[in-house]
């Protein structure tokens, strides 16, 4: 019996109508991100576990329930489809000495894989953009960061982003502030839901990351750590946020906030909407500083931050922003044997005068050829047919614009074309 094959749940098809919106928001990330001087780095979708393990943390949401890990049945070496990229890149900067040279502004995009409940804007397999500004050692990078995300949302004109800013300080001050939270977990416990209490010892920060609304009350009264901030760290989080306020970008110390992976230190932030319902995080960061030790190497300030492309382009739905690659500028329309051969050799003309040609392909009339090149968006159709051959001349038809069909020398039909094309 035959069984119907379809994408695992959670994976989702981009077909190419879709695709083109994809296209064009990565076409800008690229752009702005280059404009800050970050330089992509592309890293392995599979990872041994145990970089995962080490770095985001054995206690997490992440590493306990999420992550797609298996046996490599040919060696038995322990795999993991990567849940994020920040670890990836350190990884990568670790065993290639990226940093040999000074610091590096790195930024990467591609596919993630996270075994959560499918939602609309949560998906098993999810697709980011992040910067990684590694060998830096702050505030300023921190604050550089933050100023770019917000060049970000006024490129694509979204004004419902608002920033959210915390310190978690530094490890002696977040030990500290575990063995009062510990404590006050203790108290508390009755009040706890299985998480809570299962992480009460082993990661008792990662409490006040519930998203479990029955916790809100414990969560609302555990100890802040901003109370354990030592001078350091209290100086390096206003020297963000002075520059936050000269550069006139609103924002909201949110002491809850602490993310969802245990390698931060000092700035953590989330740009965040109320737009998704309860996928409300657009993009989140902050600063690493330990990581390169925890994963072997020397000691090497960091920060960084990752962005969801798949909230990003719901918010701009939501928002009625355009965002669509132009489509072909010709539609080559051809009648008869010669003009189908020939059609191979002007399409590759106008190609190398950069110009965007959609060959007619798989016969039929000139009627329904016509029809679509209407239909494919083009500005306008170069026709050739048996008498256009034999005279070395094409006829050219706007599309877009009232005009009649004319006819030009093959050699002027570059020059002819283009001011019909949109954009020039």
């Amino acid at each position: 019996m035959s069984t119907e094959l379809r994408a695992v749940r959670g994976m989702n098809d981009i077909l190419p109508d879709e695709a083109v919106r994809w296209e064009a928001l990565e076409d800008t990330l690229r752009t702005w991100l280059r404009s800050y001087g970050y330089r992509n780095i592309r890293t392995p979708l599979v990872e041994s576990t145990a970089l995962f393990c080490r770095a985001i943390g054995e206690a997490t949401d992440i590493v306990e329930k999420e992550m797609y890990s298996f046996e490599d049945s040919l060696n038995g070496e322990h795999l993991t489809l990567r849940p994020e990229a920040t670890a990836s890149t350190v990884r990568a900067a670790l065993e290639h000495s990226l940093l040999y040279g000074g610091p590096q502004r790195v930024y990467y995009m591609g596919p993630m894989f996270r075994h959560e409940r499918p939602q609309k804007g949560r998906y098993r397999q999810f697709h980011q953009v992040g910067a990684e500004a590694l060998g830096f050692p702050g505030p300023d990078v921190d604050a550089e960061m933050l100023l770019m995300c917000h060049r970000l949302w006024k490129l694509l004109e979204l004004e419902d982003i608002r920033l959210e800013l915390n310190s978690l300080g530094t490890l002696d001050e977040r030990r500290e502030h575990r063995a009062a939270l510990i404590v006050y977990l203790e108290a508390n416990a009755a009040d706890l839901d299985e998480d809570g209490r299962r992480r009460m010892y082993s990661n008792p920060l990662r409490v006040l990351d519930s998203k479990n609304p029955a916790m809100k009350p414990v969560i609302d009264g555990a100890p802040l750590l901003t109370a354990y901030l030592r001078d350091a760290s209290l100086q390096h989080f206003e020297s963000i946020q002075q520059i936050l306020r000269a550069a006139g970008i609103p924002y909201r110390i949110n002491p809850r906030l602490v993310r969802g992976l245990d390698y931060y230190n000092l700035t953590v932030f989330e740009w965040v909407t109320d737009r998704l319902g309860a996928q409300g995080t657009v993009c989140g960061g902050g600063r690493y500083d330990g990581l390169f030790e925890q994963l072997g190497g020397k000691p090497q300030p960091a920060c960084g931050w990752a962005l969801g492309i798949e909230r990003l382009l719901a918010l701009l739905e939501l928002n009625q922003k355009p965002l669509a690659m132009p489509p072909a500028t010709i539609y080559l329309v051809n009648q008869g044997a010669e003009a189908q051969r020939a059609a191979f050799r002007v399409a590759e003309m106008l190609r190398n005068h950069g110009l965007s040609v959609l060959q007619h392909s798989g016969g039929g009339s000139f009627k329904t050829q016509m029809k679509r090149a209407d239909a494919s968006g083009a500005s306008v159709a170069v026709i050739l047919g048996e008498d256009e051959v034999a005279a070395g001349e094409a006829s050219v038809k706007p599309l877009r614009i009232v005009q009649d069909q004319f006819r030009v020398r093959e050699q002027s039909l570059a020059e002819a074309v283009r001011k019909f094309v949109v954009g020039n």
